[in-house]
Order: C-alpha cells, then sequence, then structure tokens
C-alpha cells in the first residue's frame, strides 16, 4: 500500500487538493473570522488553562516559561486530537462516493490529516509569539541553532497521526463503537500526557512508563529545544522515528487487508 500511495500521490494531488479547500470551506463557513480561528483558538484555551492549572492548581515547571511550555503540549495534542477524530469519520462519511466511483479510499483519511496539519502549522504562529513575548530573566526563550530540528518531530508526528487514522477509519466502518469509546481514550490519553504538569511531581514508577507515549516523545522533543536551548537526546531521535514509521506501516497494513471489505459494511 506503501508504494501504491506514492505512486498514486501525484494521480490524485488534484482531487486530495480539492478535499483539503472543501473541509476548510465547510469549516469555516458562516464564520465572521474564519481561518482567523485557528490563530485563536489555541491563544484562548491556553489562557484558560493557564488559568486554571497557574492559580487554581498552583501548577509550575521550575526554571522556564510555563506559558510556552503549555502551549508546546496544547497545540501538539491538538493536533492529534482533531486529525484522528476527523480521520476515523471520513470512510464512512464518504460511503456515497466510494460506491459510485473508485477512488483509493486512503485519500479519505490522509485528506483529513492534512487538513488539519495545515491548521496545525498555522497554530505555530501564535506558538511562536508565546515563544517570543512571554518569560522573562532564565525563563525567555532564547531562538537557537536548534530550532531547525523541529520539523523533525512534526514530520515523525504526521507519519504517526496518518497510521493511527488509518486503523481509526478501518474499525470504525466494522465496529461503530469506536467512535464513542475513541473520545474516552483521547481524554485519558490527555491527562497521561505532560502537558499541563512535569513528570517529576509523579512517582519514580510512573515516569518510566511515560517515554512509552508517543506523544510524550514528540512534546519532549520541542520542549528539549524550545524551552531548555539543547539538542534532543539520541534516543528521543529515535523513539520519535521509531513510533512514526512503526504506526504508519501498522497502519497501512490493517488499511490495505480490509479495505475492499468496506462496501459491504458501511
Amino acid at each position: 500500500m506503501i508504494k501504491g500511495m506514492l505512486s498514486n500521490f501525484k494521480k490524485y494531488s488534484f482531487l486530495m487538493s480539492q478535499m483539503v479547500e472543501r473541509d476548510f470551506k465547510v469549516k469555516y463557513k458562516r464564520s465572521v473570522l474564519g481561518i482567523l480561528w485557528s490563530l485563536l483558538n489555541p491563544i484562548l484555551m491556553m489562557i484558560v488553562l493557564a488559568l486554571v492549572f497557574s492559580n487554581l492548581f498552583k501548577a509550575r515547571v521550575e526554571g522556564i516559561n510555563y506559558l510556552a511550555y503549555l502551549m508546546i503540549g496544547l497545540v501538539m495534542f491538538n493536533f492529534l486530537n482533531e486529525a484522528t477524530n476527523t480521520s476515523m469519520y471520513s470512510i464512512i462519511s464518504n460511503y456515497p462516493l466510494i460506491k459510485k466511483v473508485y477512488l483509493p479510499k486512503y485519500i479519505f483519511p490522509l485528506s483529513k490529516c492534512l487538513f488539519v496539519g495545515i491548521n496545525f502549522l498555522l497554530t505555530l504562529i501564535p506558538l511562536l509569539g508565546v515563544i517570543l513575548f512571554t518569560g522573562s530573566g532564565a525563563t525567555k526563550c532564547i531562538i537557537n541553532i536548534y530550532y531547525l530540528l523541529i520539523p523533525y518531530s512534526f514530520i515523525c508526528m504526521f507519519f504517526f497521526i496518518v497510521g493511527v487514522s488509518f486503523i481509526l477509519s478501518t474499525l470504525a466502518v466494522f465496529f461503530k463503537d469506536i467512535l464513542y469509546i475513541y473520545g474516552i481514550v483521547t481524554t485519558i490519553w490527555q491527562y497521561f500526557t505532560p502537558i499541563f504538569y512535569d513528570i517529576s511531581i509523579l512517582p519514580e514508577t510512573l515516569q518510566k512508563i511515560f517515554p512509552l507515549n508517543p506523544m510524550y516523545q514528540f512534546i519532549t522533543f520541542v520542549r528539549t529545544i524550545i524551552l531548555y536551548g539543547n539538542i534532543p537526546s539520541v534516543t528521543n531521535f529515535i523513539m520519535c522515528a521509531f513510533y512514526g514509521i512503526f504506526f504508519f506501516v501498522i497502519g497501512c497494513f490493517v488499511f490495505k487487508a480490509n479495505q475492499d471489505k468496506f462496501i459491504y459494511y458501511i
């Protein structure tokens, strides 16, 4: 399937671009601010969460800019959450088109990931604003040469998300319950990802489990560069690549093995 995706990508690139454009039009239809919501939403969420966790729960991460810490985790996890949720419905919602015209079915979840991915890139603009204009003294984030490595984490995360999306969109065809169960899974996943807190406050036994969370690896990679001004560890590099490639390959395999059965179960 991977080879087929690469060979067909150019052939169906126009269709995919039209699907992404359609998603933008549908999402921001009759919206006064339109695409600006992609910039405002993470800022508003960060303000709310910062007020709740820093004031009510006294959440802090010593020695670094907590707003930047929070914003990095927030925008990256939101990418995962929105992309996988929208992709999960992609095969079911496009059933009339699948039934009438032959199209590579993988383009439906992939187009959703690309659409959310573009939105994610837009959210990096307010993130950059938080990095540049918040913090002071020792907590001020300094842009350095290691910033050039940040796309590595984003690319690995994108392949991971596409793989998970292939799996979820396949499961949704055969098991409709997954549409409801996954919402619970992402809520648990979010709280087991150090978005609002630092894992140093947890018992050592739990700290050893967190590196098994793919989102922990992707987020830690970016935070290490932005907040600490250091290059990520070799283990962090390897784990980001491993999770990206592993889930992408597994997702392609699961999707390809079941795609011919979709029409009988939708």
